[in-house]
């Protein structure tokens, strides 16, 4: 019997980026996109608001959510390794590109095509000479809000 999926649930939320709206299937954060007007209600869509609102009081908090990264095996490796660059920290396309064996550029452009910004951190991940682009609502301006709110603004000076 073929398995049928769950239809999206969306809850926008405000952030001090502007509203994003989550979205969830199947159980688990597949999207975070800026904008948005959702008012679905689910036990993990609420626990990830939670957690949003704890992030952006307290940079520190960590997020535990179940995430589901649709795309390449390419796209979920580098989403992992973003995962893992704790807040007020940064690793660079070249730093990444060589743990994974590829080229910078394809780094970049997975981080570029990253489903669930904020969450899978791609705002600390920057360029060699600079910090690079971000493809949320605000551009490079939101992804120097982000890094200023960890306490990595050291880097921008």
């Amino acid at each position: 019997m073929p398995r049928t999926e769950s239809p999206d649930l969306r809850l926008t939320i405000d952030t001090p980026t502007g509203p994003v709206t989550l979205t969830e299937r199947d159980g688990a954060i597949t999207r975070l996109t800026w904008g948005g007007q959702a008012a679905d209600r689910s036990d993990l869509l609420d626990a990830a608001a939670r957690q949003l609102a704890a992030y952006f009081a307290d940079a520190t908090a960590g997020f535990d959510l179940p995430l589901r990264v649709e795309g390449s095996d390419f796209q979920r490796a580098v989403c992992a390794a973003m995962c893992r660059i704790p807040a007020g920290q940064t690793r660079t396309y070249g730093d990444i590109a060589s743990d994974l064996g590829v080229p910078p550029q394809a780094v970049g452009q997975a981080c570029g095509r990253n489903p669930i910004p904020i969450i899978i951190p791609c705002h600390r991940v920057l360029a060699a000479a600079g910090l690079g682009g971000f493809s949320g609502a605000g551009g490079i301006e939101s992804k120097i809000a982000l890094l200023r709110h960890e306490g990595a603004a050291g880097l921008l000076i």
